[in-house]
């Protein structure tokens, strides 16, 4: 199975690399990243994107930050790190592994002696993160993929796959698990609109990956579950509060109608994906600009006097919920709180 990376450090030039999510599934980028300000434009333009690879950008933002500043005094040279992680961590307000990745960077560098040392132990955290984003989302895998039944047909909505950690997937990381299990999995993409995330990435990964995937508009897939074509369905999370699953937006749809049909429905996501301490009052769902739907390539394709609300993420109550996968085990409802608090503390 491909474990291709989707962002890294390069040693060598002393840059953040990623692939342009952009571009796909038409070209295959690979972008050299030197500055924070470029890194900031590319997380809101979402060259990068997904949950978990947003937490390993903002780890590698701050390293990129350190080796860049100039400052010879250890304090300026902080307050300077500092401003740029404030600079990362308001480019997407709804996923929280974003202000996590850049926290645990900058808490790493406030135990330094001097620069030298400071600059160090963020490139160490960083890389740190992404080795371990990259072993949880294996162990979310292998731990969904129990749940799967031998033969069956799993609805995705998004792209929750290795564009959207460091590697492997959440989400699609459950399908890879179990077809390497050897379970005979099918896969139906939502295409996603307005930016196609279904369509664009998680096809063009699960193409890649020789998996049989079927891409669907977002309406159709109510009446395929009426069909008892989906006997699953599978979803990535940009943050989970103490009372609902926010992902991107359709996702409370596909619950709902599963709801109905009596049709699982599952989300993958690390523990670092978990808001306990906050309930969805709390949390800024991000609106998008108008021309991610008023256009498709260059064609209009909605009136100019007509308004537009675009909102990237919706939020999904837990009773909806059958269970989450972690990479701790699997939570069925009802979810309990201070058990997740205790399983995020586990080293």
């Amino acid at each position: 199975m491909n474990e291709t990376a989707t962002l890294w450090w390069d040693k060598e030039t002393g840059s953040l690399r990623y692939i342009d999510q952009t571009l796909l599934p038409v070209k295959y980028t690979i972008v050299e990243c030197r500055s924070v300000e470029q890194l900031a434009r590319a997380i809101r333009r979402l060259e990068i994107r997904g949950a978990p690879a947003l937490g390993v950008a903002g780890a590698y933002g701050v390293a990129l930050a350190a080796q860049v500043c100039l400052k010879k005094n250890l304090y300026a040279f902080l307050s300077d790190v500092h401003r740029d992680a404030e600079i990362l961590r308001v480019t997407r307000p709804t996923a929280v592994n974003l202000g996590w990745g850049i926290d645990r960077v900058l808490d790493k560098m406030a135990c330094a002696d001097d620069i030298t040392s400071a600059r160090s132990v963020s490139l160490e955290e960083a890389e740190t993160i992404a080795r371990e984003d990259t072993a949880c989302c294996h162990a979310i895998g292998e731990h969904g993929a129990d749940l799967l039944p031998d033969k069956c047909t799993v609805l995705t909505h998004c792209n929750a796959g290795s564009l959207a950690c460091s590697s492997w997937g959440t989400a699609l990381g459950v399908i890879r698990s179990a077809i390497d299990n050897g379970k005979e999995v099918n896969v139906y993409a939502c295409e996603t609109r307005p930016l196609l995330q279904g369509s664009r990435l998680t096809a063009w990964e699960l193409v890649r990956d020789g998996i049989n995937v079927t891409v669907i508009t977002d309406s159709a897939a109510a009446h395929l579950m009426r069909k008892n074509t989906i006997d699953v369905v599978l979803v990535g999370a940009d943050r989970i509060t103490c009372d609902v699953v926010f992902n991107k937006i359709g996702t409370y749809m596909h619950a709902v109608c599963a709801r109905y049909h009596k049709i699982p429905f599952y989300v993958a996501a690390p523990l670092s994906t978990f808001d306990t301490g906050k309930k969805e009052q709390d949390v800024i769902i991000e609106e998008r600009g108008r021309e991610e739907v008023t256009k498709i390539d260059s064609r209009c394709v909605v009136p100019d006097a007509a308004g537009v609300k675009n909102y990237a993420f919706d939020a999904t109550p837990m009773d909806l919920v059958t269970a989450i996968i972690t990479e701790r085990g699997v939570l069925r409802q009802p979810v309990n709180t201070d058990l997740i608090l205790s399983l995020k503390s586990i080293k």
